[in-house]
C-alpha cells in the first residue's frame, strides 16, 4: 500500500489520449494522469486516491474519507510533540 491523497474528479482534459483529468484535491484543482488505469472510466463526481500526480486507485466517498483520515492520524505527534 501507498501513501495516497484523495481528491474528487473535475473533468477530464481534452487531448493527451484521455489520461488526464482535472482533480479537486483540498479545495484546489491539479492536473494528474489516470492513465495507470487504462480499464476504468472516470467521470465528474468519482473520488481518486492519487500517488505522485497518478491516479493509483478508483473509490468512493467513504474510501476517499476513510484516505483522509489515515493522513490526518499521521501527521499528528505522539504525546510527547509538545514537550520542550
Amino acid at each position: 500500500m501507498c501513501l495516497g491523497i484523495p481528491g474528487q474528479v473535475v473533468g477530464m482534459v481534452a487531448g493527451y489520449g484521455d489520461q488526464l483529468a482535472w482533480v479537486d484535491v483540498a479545495g484546489r484543482q491539479r492536473k494528474v494522469n489516470v492513465g495507470m488505469l487504462p480499464e476504468e472510466r472516470f467521470a465528474p463526481g468519482d473520488w481518486v486516491i492519487i500517488h505522485m500526480g497518478f491516479v493509483v486507485e478508483k473509490t468512493d466517498a467513504d474510501g476517499a474519507a476513510a484516505a483522509l483520515a489515515g493522513l490526518e492520524l499521521m501527521g499528528r505527534g505522539g504525546p510527547d510533540e509538545d514537550a520542550p
